[in-house]
């Protein structure tokens, strides 16, 4: 059996290996990486037969490690990428080679829907109901969005909240606030098992997960790079920023929001957005940090939309796909019980 990772930034990592008796057995790593002495090719093989099978890429990596000598240089490559390889190989770590995603297309909809509808398909795909989804969002009124443990004091001036008529929802993921009014903002979520970022540290998967959109944007005239934990950015400053969730049965939530075109000043009368915050990203005020994508593409923002969803399934197996009545029904149901409770939105004052 053959496993692959590339590492991001790095090399390419294969392993060949057999399994007997629910073990690695006759492990044969091979790739473009630096490696010296030339013996710790075989002790990094050594570190993975005798494994059983179902261990964790953590443990698989450790006992590679333990295999190293000290003096063992690795370059373009670590234990864990070994590890990860050789968990494909078995299927317990898979690419996105291995997925067919299903994608939804913008629908406009009250935007609080799309928050409860992140907490409906990680379940559908636990659920064996839904295979991977990526969804993006669409919607017809103003909300601000909070980060699961943000502070709803804190983050939002309430009376010019009021006053504009934005309502403020808590979602299921940590992060920032995301300031939404229709057509401001490019908004996806992607729903996939948790073996796709398996081995993966959470800065690791944020960058793994977007790389997608780092090629999307290369196509309508963006360069784009990550920037640890979960922004993205251009050279001309930020574009957006990610969010991401991993569920109890291992179910992955990540989402994204890019700036298109934000209404700077209204955004901060509504926003605290504090001095401290802002002092990690080099500037003074908040308006130098909206970035639109209209001033630097050129394009209209559904257009933009419609290249996005091409460009991934272009890259990736996937069918186009449909919000299903039961998952609105679900959605609607949520919205009720939960995310628009005051015992939800303010369960951190």
């Amino acid at each position: 059996m053959r496993g692959e990772y590339k590492v991001r930034g790095g090399k390419l990592v294969v392993v060949d290996v057999d399994e007997i008796n629910g073990h690695y057995a006759n492990a044969h790593l091979s790739g473009d990486f630096f490696l010296e002495p030339d013996e710790a090719l075989e002790q990094i093989n050594a570190g993975v037969n005798g494994v059983a099978t179902t261990a964790s890429s953590e443990d698989l990596a450790a006992s590679i490690r333990t295999a190293l000598d000290d003096d063992a240089r690795l370059v373009g490559f670590d234990p864990m990428a070994v590890a990860i390889a050789a968990r494909r190989a078995v299927g317990g770590a898979i690419s996105w080679a291995d997925l067919t995603f299903e994608v939804i297309g913008p629908q406009v909809m009250d935007p609080a829907m799309h928050v409860a509808l992140d907490e409906v398909f990680p379940a559908e795909l636990a659920a064996g109901r839904r295979g991977p989804v990526l969804r993006f969002w669409d919607w017809d009124s103003p909300l601000v969005v909070i980060g699961s443990f943000q502070s709803v004091r804190n983050e939002i001036d309430v009376e010019n909240a009021a006053k504009y008529g934005i309502r403020v929802v808590r979602r299921i993921t940590g992060g920032g606030a995301m300031f939404m009014e229709p057509g401001n903002c490019i908004t996806y979520s992607l729903t996939v098992p948790g073996s796709l970022v398996e081995g993966l540290s959470y800065e690791q998967s944020y960058a793994y997960l977007d790389d997608w959109v780092l090629g999307a944007l290369e196509e309508v005239g963006i360069h784009a790079t990550y920037k640890p934990l979960n922004d993205i950015a251009s050279d001309k400053g930020k574009i957006g920023g990610a969010a991401q969730r991993r569920l109890v049965d291992g179910t992955v939530l990540h989402h994204v929001t890019m700036s298109y075109d934000i209404d700077a000043d209204k955004m901060m009368q509504v926003l605290r957005i504090g001095r401290e915050k802002l002092s990690d990203k080099g500037t003074k005020s908040a308006n130098k940090r909206v970035d639109p994508m209209r001033s630097q593409t050129g394009l209209p923002r559904e257009e933009i939309l419609q290249r996005f969803k091409a460009s991934f399934m272009n890259r990736y197996t996937a069918v186009e796909s449909d919000y299903r009545p039961d998952e609105i029904a679900t959605a609607r149901r949520l919205l009720g019980e939960k995310f628009t409770t005051q015992e939800w939105t303010h369960r951190v004052p």
